[in-house]
């Protein structure tokens, strides 16, 4: 591959030389400026954001102006069609503003750089600077300590509190920052390394977008980076007059949180700027709303914000009826014993297996193994087994010879086993006889077992029975299959929770909850939990309390969040391997920034062992040895189970070491602080990975610098880089090892056979090593497998969202519109045509004016304005426009009416002496359902009712909306579920889940327009008394019952790799695999001489092919390359 890239290079050009060429002729702009600034007195260059921010608002003075224009000529109009269109005009010239912002921050990008860095240099060589004392300076030196007030002038330290931290301000801002803050403002994603200070590299953007007004978001991965980031860039910000403030200081819908949205700047951590989305998205009122347009948003640690937790969708949920309604602790005893019981039966299948290969007989030691493998892929002893020479060739070979022919032969494996487990699709099912047993100890045969609802409703329809009679034996059965599809469904996740979750790997048990641990950074995800009732059967499986069942009644993706963005740029050391995702799924290029000083780091080929025992004892010996030279050592793991047994072998080896893990996060900032020290061992999960600089000391330096030791090598190449990029930073010594053994999960999975090869070819003995780069580079293979994989499911996933977020933004845009009330009155115009359309089309198709007639005097309470023979005669969209004016008509006389009748008990209830009331209740009814309208006395008053009668119509769209929105969520979960049965049929559910999809919000929305449309047309007063209105209360923003988290879609993902798996052609439900196999070698003819070996005995003979085709079938000889 390297090869191919380099005759690329010859031919095409290096990308990163090409984006840089572009770049520097804008850095000597910057450096030109910066030089010429150092001139300037400390007011005149403030004066310089000023002067910027001028030039942006002449720049859009022209557009600003034309969308006042038609905005009062929008209030002044009564024809919706002209509002329309209005309104159209005012979208258009939003976007070419944009347009102009745009242009006009290229024109002084280099100047504004120049001034933050001038700004940067002069807090770095004064401890103080003194300026005229603005009135936002006055404001700031009541609560910031660096700012302080000596008569007309403000003085600045260059000393202040970093969330915790005090810190003298020491950086100026150097090139390759400043290619850095390019290409952030570009709209790109910066890779730079470690140590490399993106965190000031984002003051440059942050500063050139924050002079429009519109707001910059600064995406932090977690709350302490987003509080110690922006009070340790903020002065920088705040000297030039901007406001800079973090929303996680803050509780949610709160006016502080409003006003930190409201500053230039805000910092804040991903899932509180989506949940804030969310939030805002089932207000009632606009004082409840916080977030404002997405502006510009640059994310820090991109790759794990947009990758890594893309496939987590952010939740609101609340109770949901009967939640606690389930079966884990019915069936929990059952599928216990049955694990423990294939778990007794396959330890001696095994044993025979090992016996029946070491004599000779590998075709029955091959079937023994394959069986073992299908039924506990995750035994230890198996995966040791499998590490010997031979072992794991003749289970490729055997699994090879029992798929071919669509899986004809594998049932004869599985006949023996209770469930069968697809360990890299994370699939489970029970076989015939696992569903036997599991039903033998009840009295009902198939307990286990779906009816097949196509044979049963026939056999109902073929008994000749009476309507209602069949109809109540249909619902019968259709009750059963939905009880035992719930029972299964419980059961599959319980056995998941047994056989491919181990504790302390995937999850830990803390304060007698179940907490998931991030398998890319190893820390804790507090409010996470496993979707799709997996959590529950986890919690059974712990004996803790097992939570109840929660439903959604908001939810976005990250992903899909944060596309809403007009500008969207990142910052990593991390991203160039998912470079084509990046581009495909955001848009986004990857350009890689030079390091400041040349790296300095030397990274060592991996170390491959054919175990794990022998890998960790090699990784102590090395441990010991490098703390005893002086040097610090940082040990990598992927698990708290691994930290902890190294930690064990440490204490036996009485090496004093820190641990950092899921279990003991809270001490993070204080190992990391000790972690530069001469000889001290850290043993960390991925949690070192981001947002941590371990510094050393010039002794350490002088001995070699930081050690890193992985322990094994990650599914993604990024973790890895992550781990090795906590050495070397800004050109300081350092080295990286990472040692592998077969038996690792990803060498088990998807490590290439390659390794397994030579190893058995150079028959090493117990504790020998590998090390070479072809080995290392057949590791990165294995790894890139999994990153493909992982791409796959992550896009099926998204392909699912995007689904859910074209029906997101229709709702949530109605939504707005009549929260804020500019636009409800087009909107309500909008689906009445709508409705007289969807009422006219369908009954004209089936020329019935009865039912035409019904649904208009049903819907609206009038008669239809149509005579029936008018209704045969006349075209459809003349009957469309003629239902439509006389409705729109009758409409604008009832809202009158309505605010006729309502006028003078509100002029009696404000002009009463003593009136105190500020906000109102006023009810009003449609004869079944009433609704308590809030509305503010006094502006409803002084409009005679008008106002009042227009909160009656946001009050009930939204209303309506949120009830119609929170069912149709409900209904879309249970038909992410039900679609993917159609793997069975050997149908894409996605493309079933569309179509369905489509159908399930055209009916709700047409449902809800007529709901909104009947309550508007027949709503009115029940009476005119003022013993009706009543003061409004203030209720709590957040509803009772309510909670934020994210769901871990793992569930999601199965389905979705199952689904993938179903369009390459292969079956997942019932592993009707139909594989592609791939030769390993080039052809062979029939009569070219070949040598082959003995795996038992090591034997070697030269014959011709076709005669040793037999023997290698056997799996007794193998072609020796």
């Amino acid at each position: 591959m390297s090869l191919l890239n380099s005759v690329l290079k010859v031919f095409v050009g290096d990308k990163t030389k090409k984006d840089l060429a572009k770049i520097l002729p804008l850095v000597d702009q910057i450096n030109s400026h910066f030089n010429s600034y150092k001139d300037l007195s400390n007011d005149e260059l403030r004066d310089k954001t000023l002067s910027f921010k001028n030039k942006v608002s002449t720049d859009l003075k022209e557009v600003n102006d034309q969308i006042q224009e038609i905005k009062s000529e929008i209030e002044k109009t009564e024809d919706i069609d002209q509002k329309e269109n209005l309104y159209q005009k005012v979208d258009n010239l939003t976007t070419e503003s944009e347009n102009i912002i745009a242009q006009t921050l290229e024109e002084i990008l280099p100047e504004a750089f120049a001034v933050v860095k001038e700004t940067a240099r002069r807090f770095v060589e004064n401890t103080t600077i003194s300026v005229s004392a603005s009135e936002f300076d006055r404001q700031l030196s009541q609560d910031k300590s660096y700012v302080n007030l000596k008569g007309d002038h403000a003085i600045w330290s260059n000393a202040w509190d970093a969330a915790g931290k005090p810190i003298v301000w020491d950086m100026i801002h150097y090139d390759v920052q400043l290619i850095g803050g390019i290409v952030l403002h570009q709209g790109k994603i910066a890779e730079m390394h470690t140590g490399e200070g993106k965190t000031l590299v984002a003051t440059l953007p942050v500063y050139l977008n924050a002079l429009t007004g519109k707001g910059v978001h600064l995406v932090t991965v977690n709350d302490y980076l987003a509080k110690r980031d922006s009070a340790w860039m903020g002065p920088l910000f705040e000297f030039h007059g901007m406001s800079v403030d973090c929303i996680d200081y803050h509780k949610p819908n709160s006016p502080e949180r409003r006003k930190a949205y409201l500053a230039d700047i805000t910092y804040g951590t991903n899932n509180e700027f989506g949940f804030d989305y969310l939030r805002d998205n089932m207000a009632h009122s606009n004082t409840d709303l916080v977030q404002p347009k997405h502006h510009y948003a640059i994310v820090d640690e991109v790759d794990s914000v947009l990758i890594d937790d893309a496939r987590t969708p952010l939740i609101i949920s609340g109770p949901t009826p009967e939640g606690d309604r389930h079966e884990f602790d019915l069936l929990k005893p059952k599928v216990s014993a049955l694990v423990a019981q294939q778990r007794s039966f396959l330890t001696g299948v095994l044993a025979e297996a090992k016996k029946k290969i070491s004599e000779g007989d590998t075709k029955d030691g091959g079937f023994l193994l394959l069986r073992v493998f299908r039924g506990l892929p995750k035994n230890k002893s198996l995966i040791k087994f499998l590490s010997q020479e031979g072992v794991k060739q003749l289970l490729q070979k055997t699994e090879n010879f029992y798929m071919q022919d669509n899986n004809r032969e594998m049932p004869k494996v599985d006949a023996e086993l209770y469930f069968t487990i697809d360990e890299k699709t994370n699939q489970i099912e029970l076989t015939d006889k696992g569903i036997e047993t599991l039903s033998s100890e009840n009295e009902e045969k198939n307990f286990f077992v779906l009816p097949d609802i196509g044979g049963e409703i026939a056999k109902i329809e073929n008994q000749q029975l009476e309507p209602k009679e069949e109809a109540a034996l249909k619902e019968q059965l259709f009750q059963d299959f939905s009880v035992k599809g719930e029972r299964i469904h419980s059961m599959n996740q319980l056995f998941k929770a047994y056989t491919l979750f181990e504790k302390d790997v995937e999850y830990v048990v803390m304060e007698n909850k179940v907490m998931i641990v991030d398998e890319q950074t190893g820390r804790i995800m507090d409010g996470r939990r496993y979707s799709d009732g997996l959590h529950q059967a986890i919690e059974a499986k712990e004996n803790v309390k097992i939570e109840a069942a929660t439903q959604t009644f908001a939810t976005i993706t990250l992903q899909n969040y944060f596309r809403m963005y007009e500008k969207l740029s990142g910052m990593t050391g991390t991203a160039i391997t998912e470079a084509g995702e990046f581009w495909e799924i955001y848009k986004l290029d990857v350009i890689e920034i030079p390091t400041n000083r040349p790296i300095a780091r030397k990274d060592r080929d991996d170390l491959i062992y054919k175990t794990k025992r022998e890998k960790y004892n090699a990784v102590i010996e090395e441990v010991t040895a490098l703390s005893k030279a002086g040097r610090p050592v940082l040990i990598g793991t992927t698990s708290v189970e691994i930290s902890e047994l190294l930690s064990k072998m440490l204490n036996i080896r009485k090496v004093h070491h820190n641990v950092l893990n899921a279990k003991l996060h809270k001490r993070e900032a204080d190992i990391v602080a000790e972690a530069g020290n001469p000889g001290i061992v850290t043993i960390a999960t991925n949690m070192a990975g981001r947002g941590t600089d371990i510094k050393l000391s010039d002794t350490v330096k002088q001995a070699g610098g930081l050690a890193i030791i992985g322990t094994e090598r990650h599914d993604s190449r990024r973790v890895d880089r992550q781990l090795r990029g906590r050495s070397g930073r800004q050109g300081d010594p350092g080295s990286s090892q990472f040692y592998v053994s077969l038996e690792d999960n990803l060498m088990r999975l998807f490590g290439s056979d390659r390794v397994a090869k030579v190893m058995d070819r150079m028959g090493l003995e117990e504790g020998e090593v590998i090390q070479h780069s072809m080995m290392t580079k057949s590791i990165e293979r294995a790894q890139k497998k999994v990153e493909e994989n992982n791409f796959g499911i992550r896009k099926r996933l998204l392909e699912y969202d995007d689904v859910m977020n074209a029906q997101r933004e229709v709702i949530y845009k109605r939504r707005k519109h009549a929260l804020s009330g500019d636009r409800i009155k087009l909107d309500i115009a909008n689906i009445l045509y709508d409705t007289c359309e969807e009422i006219t089309l369908t009954n004209k198709a089936s020329n019935d004016f009865k039912n035409f007639e019904f649904e208009v005097i049903s819907n609206f309470s009038i008669t239809s304005p149509i005579a029936e023979e008018a209704f045969q005669e006349t075209a459809e969209n003349e009957i469309i426009n003629q239902l439509y004016d006389q409705l729109s008509e009758h409409y604008s006389n009832k809202i009158t009416a309505n605010a006729a009748l309502a006028y003078p008990v509100i002029k009696e209830v404000y002009e009463r002496p003593g009136n105190t009331f500020e906000r109102i209740v006023v009810p009003f009814t449609d004869g079944i359902k009433t609704l308590k309208v809030v509305t503010n006395l006094q502006k409803a008053y002084e409009t005679e009712g008008k106002y009042l009668v227009q909160d009656f119509e946001r009050n009930i769209t939204l209303a309506l909306i949120d009830e119609a929105w929170k069912t149709h969520l409900r209904k879309m979960d249970e038909l992410k579920q039900s679609v993917q049965l159609a793997v069975h049929e050997q149908k894409d559910p996605l493309l079933i889940y569309k179509f369905e999809a489509f159908e399930l919000f055209k009916t709700m929305i047409n449902n809800l327009n007529k709901e909104v449309l009947s309550f508007l047309f027949k709503g009115g007063l029940p009476s005119q008394s003022d013993d009706q209105i009543q003061e409004a209360k203030r209720r709590p923003t957040t509803p009772k019952g309510y909670r934020t988290s994210k769901d871990e879609v793992l569930n999601t993902d199965e389905m979705a790799q199952r689904n993938r798996n179903v369009g390459a052609g292969a079956g997942g439900g019932q592993r009707n695999v139909v594989e592609t196999i791939v030769r390993e070698r080039p052809k062979i003819g029939r009569n070219e001489k070949v040598v082959i070996r003995n795996v038992s005995s090591g034997e070697t003979k030269t014959i011709k092919f076709k005669q040793a085709e037999p023997l290698i079938n056997k799996g007794e000889w193998v072609i020796n390359n």
